[in-house]
């Protein structure tokens, strides 16, 4: 065995820096015998590894390999099975118990051992030993003892017990080797030479040392004796003390100076931290707000302040009379200049809304001076390009005092919330009134308009007062349309007769050509909408951004408010009676509604309006009310003017719906004279009408998607319609009702290409061939009547079976009787009823359709097939009987051109 060990140690540890301490022969327990080694190593190098390697003779049997290795910490339990007998098997529990049967009990008693002794000497995590003999269990020997032979100590910890016998230099030994360094100059740059100097002169000085002590060992013992009596007499006694008092002495004076070093830093602290400059006092007490410089003084004023303020301090600090007045003189001025920020901002505020307000008046009177005018054309001139007045001067001036804002919302958060409620509630009144006159001038200018006689639009000649009655009427309290909307529909309509009525349908349109439509009318309010749009747009955005700016609420750390969920205003309450915690983009959505309270209802009440003056002024508020909801989702998803314009654009979207439905309903009710033909029915040229201006307004629209809906809604209505239109007809023949109004859907979704509608153009080509054809067919049956019958007759008896040879012996369908049935249709006689039969072609259908020469065409072409099958016929049942009709195809298509021709 000590030469396997020796041979593991040489092949397999040596090479990684490993020790081998012990080795059992083993095999696994239960299983075919294959031999192999644990063994138990330790790293040479620091921090010691201890593991339990496996090692394997190989298959060719020259040498050893390692096969697996455990970390002896990773190792939990060590079970011997039985702890009073002999017994070589034991187990191993690591992440897994591992069964082994040792070769002798010997070497598995001595592996233990050596397990256990490893364990306590280098894991703090004891391992749990099962029925292992007592004995085994001794105290770690030696490091000596637990390592072979021959193997160096530091594996045992002889480095560890060499530490202990360390000591550091006393200060005299220190100050005796730097003096003897001074004088060896080369003691720093030559360790070697200064080393094997201090050799030599050690060696000197040991043996003279020596030859002293054993020649003057008689002097020394008598200088021990006089040194015993001098230490108990009383002057060397006073020696002693006074040098413990000049020791004590010195001691003080270290830590005094020690103390007044670290005081001296203190001060420094304080006065470095805690000190503000009198130039920033003054412009705190008196520093100008009104003007640039004075404004920048006080601002790195507030800051150095607020940095004093804010200052850390050490423990203690707070106690000191000189912080006390400091903390005291910062809380003043604080407050002393908060209260001249407040003012001096309320100021402002109530200043610059004054001036806006003075100014707007100021134009509005100089404009209602005119003379000449009356108060209606005034005012129109005064606001003809629909503008809002712009607040970029306003905001301007305020953003001057952002960082003071942002100063007082850090340190005065009550007087900051104030300036808030006050810029708020200033801007509402500000806002409210010019909203409210921008948009009684964009209703104005909607519904107090009419065509002259050039063309042009020229402004009714109503009042001011009326006008604005009128107006005001559309926007009550809840925003709504209320009874005495009416008025101001008369005013959209009472200054022309010629004018359309207010809810157009499809039914309307039909019954005008494109130019009687009110195009002009319809642009100019989409022109309005638009404008007033655009100016809103603008107007929003830049005072929430303003808003961000001056309030400083563009970050998101939380504003502890109540918040009043009726009119969304903000109540400050002190810091106890916080109840809720709303994100500063929340403060900025609720100042915005606040601000912007009215223009939601103004919308609306301006949609109402359009709507009423024509119901397909829908089209247009959708298409421009998508557009700039899509921008302004674009800029801010969560926008005041996102989440208001998407608001508005539901109430759009349903009168859209609802015009829609509108027209319909007016398809349903429709009712067509019982004396006259019905021709192109109105609501089909109608729809016709309504899809070109629908396609031109939602060209490129982002709300496309709600046009193809409702064209999938119409067209099955218009289809349905017709339908129920042709089965009433008493008049018209319901074929030809089919046939010309799907001929003219047909060509309408044709022209226009409208893709969701492809397999209605599809459907409706289908029915308008059908019903032509089965008209054709009909109406050729008439002037060939007995002829006709005749073949009919032919017909059915073949297909009772009766061979087609064998019907000339049919009594009723002889050649007789088929010779006098050709003689009552001469080629003469044939013309008269085709003539006959063209002008009741011509009553049935209508002008505007234009289909009698394709409806004459395919007769033609139908009386030549059945031309074709009579003669078919004839060869067929009547052979050689040399009978033929009295015309030819030739004279029949002489007949047709020249009917054609005559009328």
């Amino acid at each position: 065995m000590t030469a396997i060990k020796h041979a593991l140690q040489r092949d397999i540890f040596t090479p990684n820096d490993e020790r081998l301490l012990s080795i059992v022969n083993v095999c696994k327990a239960g299983k075919k015998k294959k031999n192999c080694f644990l063994c138990a190593t330790v790293t040479t190098e620091r921090p010691v590894q201890v593991k339990v390697v496996k090692v394997k003779k190989s298959d060719k049997g020259d040498f050893y390999k390692r096969q697996m290795a455990w970390e002896l910490r990773d190792l939990t339990e060590v079970d011997a099975k039985d702890a009073n007998k002999e017994n070589p098997e034991f187990d191993l529990h690591f992440e897994k118990v591992y069964r082994w049967v040792a070769s002798s009990t010997a070497e598995k008693n001595s592996f233990i051992s050596c397990i256990w002794k490893l364990n306590q000497r280098y894991l703090r995590k004891k391992v749990e030993f099962v029925n292992v003999s007592p004995q085994l269990l001794e105290e770690l020997p030696k490091a000596e003892e637990s390592v072979p032979s021959g193997e160096s100590q530091s594996v045992a910890g002889g480095d560890e017990d060499a530490l202990d016998d360390y000591q550091e230099l006393n200060a005299r030994e220190e100050l005796d080797i730097e003096s003897m360094m001074e004088v060896c100059e080369y003691a720093i740059s030559n360790a070697e030479a200064f080393a094997e100097k201090l050799s030599r002169e050690l060696q000197v000085l040991d043996g003279a040392n020596i030859q002293s002590i054993m020649a003057s060992e008689k002097q020394v013992n008598i200088l021990m004796q006089l040194l015993d009596r001098a230490l108990g007499e009383e002057m060397l006694q006073s020696v002693k003390e006074q040098m413990d008092q000049i020791s004590q002495s010195n001691r003080l004076i270290q830590i005094s100076n020690t103390n007044n070093g670290k005081l001296l830093d203190e001060i420094q602290f304080l006065v470095n931290y805690m000190d503000l400059s009198k130039g920033h006092i003054k412009a705190l007490q008196e520093g100008d707000l009104s003007s640039p410089k004075g404004i920048e003084a006080c601002i790195n004023a507030s800051e150095a302040l607020s940095q004093c303020m804010n200052v850390t301090l050490k423990p203690g600090h707070e106690k000191l009379m000189a912080v006390k007045q400091q903390q005291h003189l910062f809380s003043e001025l604080r407050d002393t200049f908060a209260r001249r920020l407040t003012n001096h901002l309320n100021n402002v505020f109530v200043h610059q809304v004054t001036l806006l307000h003075m100014f707007q008046v100021k134009n509005t009177s100089s404009c209602l001076s005119l003379p000449g005018h009356d108060q209606s054309s005034t005012l129109s001139q005064h606001t003809a390009e629909l503008t809002l007045p712009k607040h970029s001067p306003l905001h301007r001036d305020l953003l001057r005092y952002a960082k003071l804002m942002e100063w007082l919302k850090n340190t005065q958060r009550e007087k900051y919330e104030g300036l808030s409620r006050t810029y708020v509630d200033y801007m509402t009144r500000l806002y409210e009134r010019e909203i409210k006159d921008f948009f009684e001038v964009a209703k104005i200018k909607m519904a107090g308009t009419s065509k002259d006689g050039k063309g042009k639009f020229a402004t009714l000649p109503r009042k001011e007062s009326a006008l604005k009655q009128e107006t005001e009427s559309l926007h009550g309290s809840s925003g709504k349309l209320t009874g005495s909307t009416s008025s101001l529909n008369k005013l959209a309509v009472s200054s022309s007769n010629s004018r359309r009525s207010q809810s157009s349908s499809l039914l309307d349109m039909g019954n005008m050509s494109a130019s009687d439509l009110d195009v002009a009318d319809r642009t100019r309010f989409d022109k309005i909408f638009e404008q007033v749009l655009s100016e809103l747009e603008p107007l929003c955005l830049a005072e929430q951004d303003f808003i961000s700016k001056f309030f400083k609420l563009q970050q998101n750390p939380t504003l502890a408010e109540n918040v009043d969920d009726s009119d969304g205003t903000v109540h400050s309450r002190p810091p106890s009676e916080h109840r809720h915690s709303i994100s500063e983009k929340d403060m900025v959505r609720m100042m915005m509604n606040k601000i912007f309270q009215s223009i939601e209802t103004e919308l609306n009440s301006l949609i109402a309006l359009g709507d009423k003056i024509d119901s397909f002024n829908s089209l247009y508020m959708l298409v421009k009310m998508s557009h700039h909801v899509w921008t302004a989702e674009n800029v801010d998803p969560a926008s005041y003017l996102s989440t208001t314009l998407g608001n508005v654009l539901v109430t759009v979207k349903r009168n859209f719906d609802k015009c829609i439905s509108g027209q319909i309903r007016q398809m349903e009710e429709v009712k067509i004279s019982k004396k006259s033909k019905v021709g192109i029915l109105p609501f089909v040229t109608g729809f016709e009408e309504f899809a070109k201006l629908a396609e031109a307004i939602f060209r490129n629209a982002e709300r496309r998607g709600d046009l193809d809906k409702a064209y999938i809604k119409l067209i099955r209505a218009v289809f349905n319609n017709v339908e129920k239109v042709a089965n009433e007809s008493q008049k018209t023949p319901r074929d030809v009702v089919m046939m010309e109004n799907f001929h003219h859907i047909f060509s309408t979704l044709s022209s226009l290409k409208i893709s969701c509608l492809e397999a209605e153009r599809k459907e409706a080509k289908q029915k308008y061939t059908e019903h032509l054809q089965s008209y054709v067919i009909n109406s050729l049956g008439q002037p060939l009547e007995k002829l006709n019958h005749f073949f009919e007759g032919v017909e059915a008896r073949v297909a009772q079976g009766v061979h087609e040879e064998e019907v000339s012996y049919q009594l009723a369908f002889n050649k007789q009787e088929l010779r006098k049935v050709i003689k009552e249709y001469p080629g003469k006689e044939v013309k008269k009823g085709l003539d006959n039969l063209y002008k009741k072609v011509d009553k049935h259908l209508c002008e505007e359709e234009n289909l009698l020469q394709v409806v004459w065409h395919s007769m033609q072409d139908e009386f030549i097939r059945q031309y074709k099958h009579f003669e078919g016929l004839i060869n067929r049942c009547y052979p050689g009987s040399g009978i033929t009709m009295e015309f030819t195809i030739k004279d029949m298509l002489e007949y047709f051109s020249s009917i054609a021709q005559s009328h």
